[in-house]
Order: structure tokens, then C-alpha cells, then sequence
């Protein structure tokens, strides 16, 4: 029995010495120290031995488990620093190279030409106000001296949700929801971005989703000359100096007299191109002053006060500012035309 519990030990510290990963060592362990073990079967079997000879027996094989148990123990340690150490090296990082760079976001074109004809009109005192985009019928056409049946109700193409609500079709409506805020507060004045929802075919100049800036002055005295002033501070500041505005009669229900704005084109500086067709001028929106059932709606006496109002869409602002020719550029999230800008 001695022989055997020697013969064990002596294999079982060759074979973990010669272990070549932490593996193999969990299985000497189980082969070895296991409840089904070598060492196990030996101590089973000691019931077979003499009184005398099993306290010898069973000290030499305690002392072969200690022995086996601190030998694992020490190998498994080694293999486990030496794989570390493995993984550091793998893993080094050379901090003296430059770092992976993390790419910046910053505003789309369309919010950067907002911005800018934001703090124009702030800079002429202007306040920003924004309405609700899911708008009443009311505020969005009968506020605005559009009833029901006029005929300028389907020149908006509108996308109704029910009867009374729909997405509001320009930011107009926001004209007396400002008014009837701040009534009786003189001077008025204020611009309202955002974005507005038509039925409209979608091609280079239109889409059913864009951005329109509505701009409003009411107070005493107020002329179509300020109108165009306000206009041409507006164009210089986004296009330089020598930007131009004129004013074309028109018609629109919630102006009168009305007017669509032109600018100066910038693609040919006014000589005539496919852009402007020919004529040196691109229409941008609408303007005129307030009619008095508007200023009476929003809580003004259009006998003691007058005002003017002017509404265009931003994407064909960025377009002249940018000399872009497709509006549809600006909605299909490609980085290579959004990051020139």
C-alpha cells in the first residue's frame, strides 16, 4: 500500500507539472483528488488494512492530498499570470499615438438658415414665438379671414385629421394666437418658424413637409414701406448687400393690400437665368398689410392700428443663400451633400 500511495503521488506531480493549460490541470485534479479519484480509491481501501498499518497509510496519503492540492494550487496560479501577461501584450496600447477621433455633429443646413433669419429679425427686435404644428380650423383658415367655402381653402391641399384639427398648412396661424397673447402690447412684433404640412407632389421646389418663417408687425402707423424694409434688412443679411427685394401685387385672404416678394437672384446676379427664369427675380412667399378682420380677430382695432405680415419657406431662403437648384436635398440624409455645409 505504501508502494501504491508513493506510485500515485510520484505520477500525479509529473503529469500536473506537465500540464499544459488550466484545463488539463481541472481534469488532474478530478482524475486525481476527485470523489472518484486514485487518492479517493486508496483511502477506500484501507478497511482491508491492519490497525497498524492505517494510521501510516492514511498519514502518507494526507499528506500526498496536501502535497497534490498546493502543487495545483501553485500551477494553476503561474498559468493564470502567465495568461494575463499574454493579454497585456496582446492588448498593449501605444499611448503615444494619436487617438481615434469622434465625429462632431452640428446643426443641418436648414436649422443654419434658420438660425441666421433669426437673429436678423431679433437684431430689428423681433421676438421668436412657435406655435402648435396640429392645429384648429379655426386659427389655421377662419381666424385668418379664409371661411369655410373660400376658395383659397383648397390652394392649401390640407391634411386634416378630423373636421375641426389638421397639421397646420403655413405658420400664419400663428399670427393671432401671438396677437391675442400679448394684446394689447404695441408694438407687435414677432416671426414664427416652422415646419408646415401640405398634399403636395414632391419635385425639386416642392415637398409636403417644409419650413416657412412668418413674420408680424402691428402697431400705429405701420406702412407698406416698412414692409419692404424689413424685407431688404432681411435679404442683405443672408445674401450680402447687393441683394434686392420687390414687391408684386397680389391676392391672399388674411392681407390687404398683399404683395408676393421677390429677391434678386444670386446665381446670376439679376442677368437672367434658367433659375430665375430670365427675369433676374425669385419669388420667395407672400407679404401684405394685415387686413382688419386679421388685426380684429387677434383683439387689435384696425381703426387705431395697422401692421404688416410676410411669410416664405426657409428651404428656398437656404436654396438662393446656398445656390442649391433641388429641394429634395436637404430631406435625403446624405452626409456627402450635408457635411459641405
Amino acid at each position: 500500500m505504501k508502494e501504491q500511495v508513493a506510485a500515485m503521488r510520484s505520477a500525479a506531480v509529473a503529469a500536473i507539472q506537465a500540464a499544459p493549460d488550466l484545463a488539463a490541470l481541472q481534469e488532474l485534479r478530478v482524475r486525481y483528488l476527485g470523489k472518484k479519484g486514485e487518492l479517493t480509491a486508496i483511502l477506500r481501501g484501507m478497511g482491508a488494512l491492519t490497525p497498524e498499518e492505517r494510521p501510516v497509510i492514511g498519514q502518507l496519503a494526507n499528506a500526498a492530498r496536501e502535497a497534490l492540492e498546493a502543487l495545483l494550487a501553485e500551477r494553476e496560479s503561474a498559468m493564470q499570470a502567465a495568461a494575463l501577461e499574454a493579454r497585456l501584450r496582446a492588448e498593449a496600447v501605444d499611448i503615444t499615438l494619436p487617438g481615434t477621433p469622434l465625429p462632431h455633429g452640428y446643426l443641418h443646413i436648414l436649422n443654419q438658415v434658420r438660425t441666421r433669419i433669426e437673429e436678423i429679425f431679433i437684431g430689428m427686435g423681433y421676438d421668436v414665438f412657435e406655435g402648435p404644428e396640429v392645429e384648429l380650423d379655426y386659427f389655421n383658415f377662419e381666424a385668418l379671414n379664409i371661411p369655410k367655402g373660400h376658395p383659397a381653402r383648397d390652394a392649401q391641399d390640407s391634411l386634416f385629421i378630423d373636421d375641426e384639427v389638421l397639421l397646420h398648412t403655413h405658420t400664419s396661424n400663428n399670427q393671432i394666437r401671438y396677437m391675442r397673447m400679448v394684446h394689447p402690447q404695441l408694438p407687435v412684433r414677432v416671426i414664427c418658424p416652422g415646419r408646415v404640412y401640405r398634399r403636395d407632389a414632391e419635385d425639386a421646389t416642392h415637398s409636403s413637409m417644409f419650413h416657412q418663417v412668418e413674420g408680424l408687425v402691428v402697431d400705429r402707423g405701420i406702412t407698406m414701406g416698412d414692409l419692404k424694409g424689413s424685407l431688404l434688412e432681411m435679404a442683405r443679411g443672408l445674401l450680402g448687400p447687393e441683394a434686392g427685394v420687390r414687391l408684386r401685387p397680389s391676392y391672399f385672404p388674411f392681407t390687404e393690400p398683399s404683395a408676393e416678394m421677390d429677391i434678386s437672384c444670386p446665381f446670376c446676379k439679376q442677368k437672367g437665368c434658367r433659375i430665375c427664369k430670365q427675369t433676374g427675380w425669385i419669388e420667395i412667399g407672400g407679404s401684405g398689410m394685415v387686413h382688419p378682420v386679421v388685426l380684429r380677430n387677434g383683439g387689435y382695432d384696425p381703426e387705431a392700428v395697422s401692421g404688416f405680415a410676410f411669410g416664405y419657406g426657409i428651404e428656398r431662403m437656404a436654396m438662393l443663400v446656398y445656390q442649391i437648384d433641388d429641394l429634395r436635398l436637404f430631406f435625403q440624409n446624405d452626409l456627402r451633400f450635408l457635411r459641405q455645409f
